[in-house]
């Protein structure tokens, strides 16, 4: 139940729908990410935002960024599938370097991730696999684990997805 006002941060957007839903809902200070700029103007022209809504669109890389550095005090940070791509030790530790760095205290970060028993691969590309453990690991001792929980993602194809969702809230 974060304020209307809140610094909500979505990592590696696409196509996403959520953005909509955020707006719809009255969210109005929303930064999206992606490295393709072709993918966050298709998402830009199918959204209608409100008159007061505040929306920053930045195509940057995750796991090498720029212009993603200068972002200070974001409340939520949001990531649907897209840490599991990075399947390199440099870039996993470029990826968390900056969520911590942006994330303000009591600020809150949600990954959603191929759980160790998810896909090995994604449109034929590598994945690294995660599990609520390996999250906290990785995000260290400054951040309390909320809540977790394994999710079967069903494709319009009928395929299907394993998850993990965790929900982290950084310490002061």
């Amino acid at each position: 139940n974060l304020p209307k006002e809140a610094f909500i941060f979505n990592a590696g957007a696409g196509a996403t729908t959520l953005i909509s839903e955020l707006l719809a809902k009255g969210y109005e200070n929303l930064v999206v990410n992606d490295i393709s700029s072709v993918a966050l103007a298709e998402l830009k022209n199918h959204l209608m935002v409100p008159k007061n809504a505040y929306i920053k669109f930045i195509v940057d890389d995750l796991t090498n960024p720029s212009e993603l550095l200068k972002l200070k005090n974001v409340d939520l940070w949001h990531d649907r599938a897209v840490l599991h791509f990075f399947t390199e030790e440099k870039q996993q530790k470029a990826y968390f370097d900056l969520l911590k760095s942006v994330l303000k205290p009591k600020g809150f970060v949600i990954l959603a991730e191929f759980n160790l028993e998810g896909a090995k691969k994604c449109s034929g590309l590598e994945v690294f696999n995660y599990n609520e453990e390996m999250l906290q690991e990785r995000l260290g001792s400054d951040f309390e684990l909320l809540k977790s929980f394994n999710y079967t993602y069903t494709q319009p194809s009928g395929n299907t997805r394993e998850y993990v969702y965790t929900m982290f809230q950084k310490k002061l």
